[in-house]
């Protein structure tokens, strides 16, 4: 559950991510990781271990930066 009391949807625009791993240092959740699988760039990008551990606090989204991570509410 997110801090506002509803789940947090992690949504990654794989084509965007360098694997650079900020999202995955900065996670307190440590919701994230680096996947085995490659982008069109040949990144190996970051991908979901729990989306329930996510917590909704937004770092990832605060950090990246290739805008490549975002967080929303899910309904």
């Amino acid at each position: 559950m997110g801090r506002t009391g509803r789940k947090s949807k992690i949504h990654i625009l794989f084509d965007r991510c360098k694997g650079c791993k900020i999202c995955v240092e900065f996670c307190p959740a440590g919701t994230l990781r680096i996947g085995g699988e490659r982008n069109a760039l040949g990144f190996r990008y970051v991908e979901v271990i729990d989306e329930l551990r996510c917590i909704g606090c937004r770092v990832c989204e605060y950090y990246c930066p290739d805008f490549a991570i975002y967080i929303a509410a899910s309904p």
